[in-house]
This record gives structure tokens, sequence and C-alpha cells, in this order.
């Protein structure tokens, strides 16, 4: 791998909310850095542009050949008539894992999810697992970061109970009781860029987790500090009736299945990897790193 500062980095997704962090991170350390999405986005001066719906290889494989690593970001968390797992997580991987071998990228990071194994029998999951095992079986250097919720200003989590707050209530599927282990957007950023310039992290699959197992109750409790905004628990029946049934509830179906399936990582060897600890939820929470 060249010198930090003669690296180029490619990052597909790049308007979604991890990708915009990991971005301004490795832009504020000098790095060359290719943005790639569907759709278009805003870019530093120093940083190329690609917009591909479709990632078709003529369109990215010449921009490609000058990056040492390649960041792959993109990702869905619910299927729709446009847009289902399998197209989404499963195939697009493939398509990137083909351009990396063609432009001889030799380093793949992906963010795959926490829970995700060759058992899984959620949908979400299983595309997952599919995405990593074209990833492992390529041939390239990777690093597989399964993440627990990642947050930070605009993350899915807190918009999702900020749009519950603004409605006046705040609601909480069944007891509330099963742990989640939130993780700063800002350390993602970090355990990412050395994943790309440490052999430590080569061809390893990692929980990326918080330091904190935190139940979904006591989290939302914390974020609702300031608000006071009313919280209730809800029968898990009525809200997995209203996820099926209507578009705009507060949680998807696999949201919710992912949400009180109570996952938990292994924080101390990714610290031992990374080197540096990382930030507790809830000194995130109560700075303004959240809004």
């Amino acid at each position: 791998m060249p010198k930090h500062t003669n690296l180029r980095i490619a990052i597909t997704g790049a308007n979604g909310f991890v990708a915009k962090n990991v971005r301004n991170y490795l832009h504020n350390k000098g790095i060359e850095l290719i943005g790639i999405a569907r759709t278009n986005f805003q870019n530093y001066k120093s940083e190329i542009k690609l917009i591909s719906s479709e990632f078709k290889e003529q369109n990215l494989l010449s921009k490609l050949k000058t990056c040492n690593a390649l960041i792959h970001l993109i990702g869905s968390g619910r299927q729709s008539s446009y847009a289902d797992y399998e197209s989404v997580n499963v195939e697009i991987t493939t398509k990137i894992v083909e351009l990396c071998k063609k432009a001889k990228i030799k380093k793949i990071v992906y963010i795959s999810g926490l829970g995700v194994s060759k058992d899984s029998t959620l949908g979400y999951f299983i595309s997952k697992f599919k995405a990593e095992q074209q990833i492992i079986k390529s041939g390239l250097d990777y690093t597989i970061f399964r993440s627990s919720y990642i947050i930070g200003n605009g993350d899915p989590l807190t918009k999702n109970l900020n749009r519950q707050i603004k409605k006046g209530l705040i609601i909480i599927p069944g007891s509330g009781k099963y742990n989640i282990q939130p993780i700063f957007v800002n350390d993602v950023a970090n355990v990412i860029w050395k994943a790309v310039i440490s052999k430590k992290f080569s061809n390893k699959i990692l929980d990326l987790v918080g330091p904190e197992k935190v139940s979904f109750n006591e989290f939302v409790k914390v974020f609702n500090n300031k608000s006071k905004t009313k919280i209730q628990n809800i029968d898990l029946e009525k809200v997995y009736y209203k996820a099926l049934h209507n578009s705009d509830s507060e949680y998807g179906p696999d949201d919710l299945s992912i949400l009180v399936g109570d996952f938990a990582g292994n924080y101390k060897k990714l610290k031992n990897l990374a080197g540096f600890e990382f930030r507790k939820y809830r000194e995130v929470l109560h700075s303004s790193s959240v809004s």
C-alpha cells in the first residue's frame, strides 16, 4: 500500500449517512477520493464524482484503475416494489466486486449487519450474507464489518425518533428490554480508515459495535432527555401489524426483526485491533453530534 498521502479511495453510496461521514473524515486527511452514487450528490472540490445508476463497467472502470481501495457502502434496509434486497444488496455487490478485480483494486471494505450468518432466515440478513460471500470468494483483500446501529448527526435511528417526537409520542415496540450496541459514526470512519491501511484487518469479519450494550427502553429515555416527549410501549404484535399494512409506520417489518433481535457483538476484539477507545452512546447523545 502506498504512503497515506498517495492513496486514492473509492466510496460507493456516496450520498448515504455513513458514506458522507467517511468521505469527510478521509478528505480531512488529504486522501484523494472517488465518490460513486446512483443519484447526484455534493462532492468536495478535490473529489471525483461518478453518478452511475447501474454501475456499468464502461462508465466506471477507467476511473477506478487508479484506486488503492474501495469502501462499499451501498445497501438497502427496506424493500419495496422498486428496490428489493437481492437487487441492491447482492447484485450491486457482485458488480462492485467485478469492477474491483478488473480495475486491480486490491482492498475492499464492506459494511454488513450485526446478526448476519449462514443460518439467517431474515430476508435482509440473507442478502447481506450473500453479499459477504461474493466478497470473500473474490480473492480480494477484504474487511467486512457487521454493524450495529451507527449513530451521529442525521442517522436513520435518530431521524426516526425525531419524527416521532414531532408527532408527540415515541413508540417502543414490545417490552423494549432487548439490547442494541450503538456506535458513533466518527469512530466508524476511523476504524474503516484503519482497515484500509493496516494488514491487521486483512480478510477479517468483525463486529462493528460500540463499547456498551443498552436496552432500547434506556436508549430512548436518554435520547428523549431534552424533549420530554411521552414514551409508550406498544404490544409487538400491534406494531408488526401496522408495519405490514402501513408504509408510513414508525418501523418496517425487517426493522422490527433486527431491533428486537437482541444482537450483541465483540467490542473488545474491535477495539484491540483499532487501537483506540470508542465513544459511549450517552456521550454521543448528549453532545451536538446527534440531532
